[in-house]
């Protein structure tokens, strides 16, 4: 096994370098080895991806559609963006200049933000939020401006936000909005995303809509703020969530032509071009799966009811999720324990895996946050399991 010699071990990107691996995951790989453990950790959809788009991927290999592709991604699956995007936003998107297929919205959000971002910018986020935004943000040499939501049932208020705009004044570059939101599955209502829209306009900045989970609501219609400020929105979305294609990595960006132009240098830099099975499975699920989606949402709707409920028979508070698959639940008063040393104990003691919401930033510590992308079986068990806990505790 190879050492790093110690004349070069020093020679490394110090933005790298300074940021510590995903919260989630290493905290996922920690308790992963807990004997028996039931795990409502990770946000990975426990359905398969639909038989026809299954077949589509079959059917490139097939016909040796094994060439690089365009390195915005298969003209096919770009109108297939554009033509959703219309009927869900309405607006239209250039499937040729205003499109780029990435792998998975995380390649969309480092493209993103490394296109756009020079030392010393700036960049909001209302926390808690999904954690990768963090160090991506601080390897472009960005600084991270959080707001904690977590006294404003986890929403972003417009006085929050011109507040830390005249805080930071023109350095404030972009501003994430991830809604439904991970970890606490909250979404934005229209007068909420247009409240936000009116005074994201009066500034030069972007905001980058992050729309991963928005096939998944419950009971309430998705917004898009691109419907709103299409000027200045640049639009992640993908297929993972909605058509459980995690492991096909298959995202894109939706932005305007001069914002597309530069990002596709980076994206192509970064990644060449999607895979090609991929991005014809997608291709095929956007053409005739718009529908796949629904049996899914129910499934996850039943289960958030069922795990509120008994959350909520513990005592335990949460915030109720009107999107996404995760629930965030307040650890009870009464345990003096961060929410890293709770998850923990829970871990090793209860054999229940959760993420403490510490991992989520600013408002999410003394939280911790559960994934209903589980089957029934393990979520009952994790529930059976926490309540006979917390009973212990209590006595």
């Amino acid at each position: 096994m190879p050492q790093l010699d110690s004349k070069i071990s020093g020679i490394v990107n110090k933005n790298v370098a300074s940021v510590a691996p995903s919260g989630i995951r290493e905290f996922d790989q920690e308790i992963s080895s807990v004997p028996g453990i039931v795990k409502l950790t990770i946000g990975e959809p426990d359905f398969d991806v639909p038989e026809h788009a299954k077949q589509a991927a079959i059917e490139s290999i097939k016909e040796n559609k094994s060439h690089y592709s365009a390195q915005k991604g298969i003209i096919e699956l770009r109108e297939g963006i554009s033509n959703y995007l219309q009927k869900r936003t309405g607006v239209y998107y250039d499937p040729k200049s205003e499109v780029i297929v990435t792998v998975g919205a995380t390649e969309a959000i480092y493209s993103a933000l490394t296109t756009i971002l020079n030392p010393g910018d700036k960049v909001i986020v209302p926390t808690p939020a999904f954690a990768l935004y963090f160090p991506i943000i601080k390897v472009a040499g960005a600084e991270l401006i959080t707001i904690d939501t977590s006294d404003d049932g986890f929403v972003l208020t417009p006085e929050k936000l011109q507040a830390a705009l005249d805080e930071n004044g023109d350095q404030v570059k972009a501003i994430i909005l991830n809604y439904p939101t991970n970890p606490t599955g909250v979404e934005y209502s229209e007068a909420q995303l247009k409240a936000l829209a009116d005074i994201i306009s009066q500034h030069k900045m972007y905001v980058l809509a992050d729309e991963i989970y928005c096939e998944l609501t419950y009971g309430v219609e998705h917004h898009s703020i691109a419907s709103m400020i299409p000027e200045q929105t640049i639009l992640i979305n993908g297929l993972s969530k909605s058509h459980a294609m995690t492991g096909y990595r298959i995202g894109y960006l939706a932005a305007p032509k001069d914002f597309i132009t530069n990002a596709s240098k980076m994206h192509a830099f970064v990644v060449t071009a999607p895979s090609n099975p991929a991005q014809y499975a997608a291709a095929e699920a956007l053409k005739n799966g718009l529908d796949d989606p629904i049996p899914m949402r129910a499934t996850y709707e039943k289960r958030r009811d069922y795990i509120a409920d008994r959350l909520k028979q513990m005592g335990m508070q949460i915030a109720f999720p009107q999107g996404a698959f995760y629930i965030f639940a307040k650890i009870p008063g009464t345990i003096n324990e961060t929410s890293v040393e709770f998850a923990t104990k829970l871990a090793k003691e209860a054999k229940v895996g959760v993420t403490p919401g510490s991992a989520f930033g600013p408002g999410g510590e003394g939280w911790i946050r559960m994934s209903y992308a589980a089957a029934d079986e393990d979520i009952k068990l994790a529930m059976d399991r926490m309540n006979q806990y917390l009973l212990e505790l209590a006595e």
